[in-house]
């Protein structure tokens, strides 16, 4: 296992971190005088606008003074997906953890993955590696989190029928393929999304969002939201 520090530079975003990518700029330009004192504050952000992809409660932070205030407001819940084909899907996955504050996002796999669909939330999220299943097991028990996997195999579970374990895992699969058998064996519990529609699957991406907030109905307080 190894930790990516937050902080890698999505190589589309560009160094002033642009929230989109039209011509148009987003965010907050300078700040009036007088600025407003605290350690949390840039400078540099102060003097020349903020044009992060950020909430307006962060304007003009520090990106470390950023983290390290999510870090009180994390919940205790973590996400870890399988890049065992490059998969497009992990920068989604990590914008939504970002929104809803989980505690880590964990890569099973290959290292690289597309940074370019997490819009720079990489930045404040920690992300964790890990070469295999098992060394992702090994954390977990030794974090104390339940794992449960996300698919929509024989033998799941309806997701609308449960309760998530507070101090849980949600693992999810590669696109396409889903769970590999060995993340299959390591989960307590698999659950499912019900689907309605013609298609047989719905995407990665789109399926982490809808467990992640499946935990936040059952176990947040949204009054606490932004």
């Amino acid at each position: 296992m190894s930790v990516d520090p937050p902080g890698i530079q999505d190589p589309g975003a560009g160094p002033t971190e642009w929230a989109a990518s039209s011509s148009e700029a987003v965010g907050v330009g300078p700040h009036a005088a007088p600025w407003p004192e605290g350690e949390q504050y840039d400078p540099e952000l102060l003097a020349g606008g903020d044009r992060r992809n950020v909430v307006d409660h962060y304007r003009y932070w520090l990106r470390e003074a950023i983290i390290a205030d999510l870090d009180t407001r994390r919940f205790p819940f973590h996400v870890a997906i399988e890049n065992f084909g490059h998969d497009h899907n992990i920068g989604t996955v990590v914008r939504t953890a970002n929104a809803f504050a989980v505690a880590a996002v964990h890569i099973i796999g290959k290292r690289r993955w597309n940074r370019r669909g997490a819009m720079v939330t990489d930045r404040y999220q920690h992300l964790l590696h890990h070469d295999t299943v098992e060394t992702l097991v090994a954390f977990a028990q030794s974090a104390g989190l339940v794992i449960v996997g996300v698919d929509n195999v024989p033998g799941s579970v309806p997701l609308e029928t449960v309760v998530l374990p507070v101090n849980t895992l949600l693992l999810f699969g590669s696109e396409g393929p889903g769970l590999t058998p060995e993340a299959k064996a390591a989960a307590a519990m698999t659950v499912s999304i019900a689907q309605f529609g013609s298609t047989r699957s719905i995407n990665a991406g789109v399926a982490a969002g809808i467990t992640m907030h499946a935990w936040i109905r059952q176990h947040a307080d949204p009054t606490k939201g932004w």
